[in-house]
């Protein structure tokens, strides 16, 4: 993206954004409406997938990061509250909430944590905030036309952060500043995500020691690279009072030693090895094994073996995966490696037949139920894919990437019209309504399905075409 483009979109960012936020009208004298706070997290998730290029589409590292927010949202006094976690490729150590109950996580910071306890205590302070609604309080103070503008300045930070040309970052740094005064959160704010973050922590069964370390580790840091301190501690002031006062919480609880989930460890090492180039990431696994510095052996040579993957040296990857077994690490991250690497080499009916004994042990694994679709389609098994997709939209209606996996697998049937219908589906999950409503007009022009069909067709068009027509009416005049 040229630079101009790049000021186009800062200053057109505001209407774009404005057409997925509801009419707020006048909230200065309340908190923000828990509905709307949703619709406006939407719609700042819907242009993070679709445009945030380090926002990191990867099933296994989202279930885990979702697995353990679960864990510990569950611990929370508002225990029935949505919440949906998301990783961000960026180095640097940081965690955010955005209206709504969505939060992202930085790489660099599940990468950094040197046990689970600690990103847990992380995850469980970003929670805090959001159950005592500080970001919507924050945001309610704030008019239709400032949070539009905040918004917008959130969504031209991102696109300048994931350029590599210094200047586009440069031309839109001076909005940073309107974002933080957004995102700073007060002392008392702090204090208080820090107190409920702690006993979160310790309702979910960690180690509470693990968020106080974490964040005096941040602090020694920040005092250590005052003009590049961690992100965190920019929009999470941390002061040596608040280290004292949690320090004082954490001796009050209960001392409990946790171990690592091998999860954690596998996670950290996929993120690793997908980080850079599949080479960098092979001799820095290489070296770990050779002189045994690692704090787990199986991260270790599963990162080997995802690396080895990602290089296509296929033989050696399956080396790896052997001395996993040997280990007995067990883990459907480790049988998902194996049966990619098998599907790599050639060996589709050895692949097909890992994933359906992997699956009836772990059946309601995400990853491998989408490779197994997957495998099915190049196996030249398109009728059992869809069998196997369809069933699983009973359970999950709403997982976009399965409707995905179903036009894929009706287009290996030649069934055009279901081909289309299905695609529409995931891009109307995905908030995209132009490209769904020209996929279901492709369905109208199919020359196959019956009247019955088509004219499912016609009725879900109808309703996609009124939603844009409403959506349309809230959009300003700007």
């Amino acid at each position: 993206m040229k630079l101009r483009a790049l000021l186009l979109l800062a200053a057109l960012a505001p209407a774009v954004l404005a057409q997925d936020l509801p009419d707020l009208g006048d909230v200065s004298s309340a908190d923000l409406p828990p509905h709307m706070e949703r619709r406006i997290g939407e719609a700042i998730m819907r242009d993070i997938r679709l445009r945030e290029r380090s926002y990191i589409d990867d099933v296994e590292v989202e279930d885990y990061l979702n697995t353990l927010g679960t864990r510990l949202s569950a611990a929370t006094p508002e225990s029935g509250r949505h919440f949906q976690f998301f990783a961000i490729r960026d180095a640097t150590l940081n965690a955010f909430a955005l209206p709504g109950g969505y939060i992202g996580v930085h790489s660099g910071l599940i990468l950094a944590a040197q046990s689970e306890s600690e990103l847990a205590g992380v995850l469980a302070h970003e929670i805090a905030h959001v159950t005592q609604k500080h970001l919507a309080r924050l945001v309610g103070k704030q008019n239709q036309a400032q949070v539009a503008s905040w918004l917008a300045m959130a969504v031209a930070i991102l696109a300048a952060r994931s350029s590599p040309d210094a200047a586009q970052a440069a031309a839109v740094a001076g909005t940073a500043a309107g974002v933080q005064t957004v995102l700073n959160y007060s002392r008392e704010f702090e204090r208080e995500a820090d107190r409920i973050g702690i006993q979160t922590l310790e309702r979910a069964g960690f180690d509470v020691r693990g968020m106080g370390s974490f964040f005096e580790r941040m602090q020694k840091y920040g005092r250590l690279y005052e003009n590049n301190a961690p992100g965190y501690l920019r929009t999470h002031p941390l002061t040596t009072e608040r280290i004292s006062d949690m320090e004082n919480r954490i001796l009050q609880a209960h001392y409990r030693q946790v171990a690592d989930t091998l999860e954690f460890q596998l996670v950290r090492a996929k993120l690793r090895a997908t980080q850079g180039s599949p080479q960098d990431a092979i001799v820095e696994f290489e070296a770990q094994l050779r002189e045994r510095k690692y704090l787990s052996e199986a991260s270790a040579r599963y990162g080997h073996a995802v690396a080895l993957f990602l290089a296509k040296q296929y033989p050696a990857a399956e080396r790896e995966i052997g001395e996993l077994r040997r280990l007995k690490a067990v883990s459907p991250m480790i049988e998902s490696i194996a049966a990619h690497v098998m599907m790599g080499r050639g060996d589709q009916a050895g692949a097909l037949a890992l994933y359906r004994d992997a699956r009836a042990r772990h059946s309601r694994n995400k990853a491998l139920l989408y490779g197994q679709i997957d495998a099915l389609v190049a196996a030249g098994q398109p009728q059992e894919a869809l069998k196997t997709a369809t069933d699983e939209l009973q359970l999950t209606p709403s997982d976009a990437t399965l409707h995905g996996l179903q036009a894929k697998s009706y287009a290996a049937l030649g069934k055009r019209l279901h081909q289309h219908r299905a695609q529409a589906e995931l891009y109307a999950l995905r908030g995209q309504l132009v490209p769904a409503i020209q996929q279901l007009e492709l369905a109208q022009q199919a020359g196959d399905g019956d009247f019955f069909e088509h004219s499912q067709v016609d009725a879900r068009l109808r309703e996609l075409r009124a939603r844009q027509a409403e959506e349309m009416k809230q959009k300003p005049p700007f």
